[in-house]
């Protein structure tokens, strides 16, 4: 019995083992730090830790530092140029979401940076903090450009007319712009009905500012239009008729350098603009309508013929024919397919005249053409 107890001792002391090292509670640094820059703002994302250096959970978060650099890489955090606050909610978030939480930080770049730097970047880098301040390091670092943007151009509008949505906008001055810097007007459309929208058109906007007349569309995704007195536009014409958009802008700042691609900054945006895409306008006029009368040997008719209408929404044409003195009445039952038709229900001894219209997808129809007559004998 005693040596039972002994040897009971002995392995109940053998369990417990040297005593474990507090954890330092320090944040391991983030590894997927993204910055994005619009105008003079530059959005930086991350993940918030959610391990410690020695992996355990995180507790305590404190604040996160903000860096920022021009002169290359990091090694420290260094001058901060902001902080961000821990979620209030941190410990409640964690237990409510299975995803990770991320983090976002705004910052300002000062308009003289800008201009004492246009061809370098910016190098930032964020360290999180525990409640006691300290940190296990900065995160992985990410950089954007300098090149200084200008503000959006005025007097944005959007119209809808027969050949498409026409866009108009008023060139601003010059100043502030880089001899060496080549600048682009963007337009973006979004359908009311999705969150996503399309890049529609990409036009220089140096021609704009020069008042040379139309801008050159650098987007095979439609086609620009003259304007003049500094005044530029672009016709959208890839939509679809019957539905909404919304239409943005902005200018686009491109530095080129010598062995990297180009690179561009987007400015702020103009107010966005609102179209309903409505079509109520007609397609072309035919025009080269021909009468002529066949008959001698078999049932009279007259033949119909003209230039077809290149419309791309045509659905077809209708057919008017009166006698001296009458009113015009359509001889077709259904739309005419093509640009000929036969009237075979003609009289010996009478005269008659036609003119014809053209009628697109959405009822929409065109004027009457001029008119041509022919006698039955």
């Amino acid at each position: 019995m005693l040596l039972l107890g002994a040897m009971a001792g002995m392995a109940g002391c053998a369990s417990i083992g040297p005593p474990q090292a507090p954890s330092l509670e320090l944040p391991k640094p983030p590894s997927d730090l993204h910055a994005a820059r619009k105008g003079d703002k530059v959005t930086l994302t991350w993940t918030i830790p959610a391990r410690t250096t020695d992996r355990q959970s995180v507790r305590y978060l404190g604040k996160t530092d903000i860096c920022r650099s021009v002169a290359g890489a990091l090694k420290q955090c260094g001058t901060q140029v902001g902080q961000a606050a821990p979620p209030a909610d941190f410990e409640q978030a964690k237990k409510r979401s299975a995803k990770k939480l991320s983090a976002t930080f705004t910052d300002t770049l000062p308009a003289a940076l800008e201009q004492e730097h246009p061809t370098e970047f910016a190098t930032y880098a964020v360290e999180v903090l525990n409640k006691a301040n300290r940190g296990a390091g900065i995160s992985n670092q990410a950089r954007v450009p300098l090149v200084p943007t200008l503000p959006p151009f005025g007097d944005f509008s959007a119209q809808t007319t027969a050949s498409g949505v026409l866009i108009s906008w008023q060139c601003p001055a010059t100043a502030g712009r880089k001899r060496d810097t080549k600048y682009l007007f963007r337009i973006y459309r979004r359908p009311e009905s999705s969150t996503s929208e399309t890049k529609i058109a990409d036009l220089e906007a140096t021609k704009c500012a020069l008042g040379a007349g139309a801008s050159d569309a650098l987007s095979s995704t439609g086609s620009n239009t003259a304007a003049d007195r500094g005044i530029s536009s672009f016709l959208d014409q890839t939509f679809e008729w019957e539905n909404t958009y919304s239409y943005r802008g902005m200018v686009v700042s491109v530095i080129e350098m010598a062995g990297t691609p180009a690179i561009d900054v987007e400015g702020d945006d103009t107010h966005e603009v609102k179209v309903f895409a409505h079509d109520v306008f007609p397609p072309a006029v035919p025009s080269g309508l021909q009468a002529v009368f066949s008959g001698p040997g078999q049932q009279a008719f007259i033949d119909l013929i003209w230039t077809p209408v290149a419309d791309t929404d045509l659905d077809g044409y209708n057919v008017y024919r009166h006698e001296d003195g009458a009113a015009p009445v359509k001889v077709n039952s259904e739309l005419v397919k093509t640009p000929a038709f036969r009237d075979s229900r003609v009289v010996a001894g009478k005269t008659y005249f036609y003119s014809v219209s053209a009628v697109d997808q959405r009822g929409n129809e065109s004027a009457r053409s001029e008119k041509a007559s022919e006698s039955v004998p």
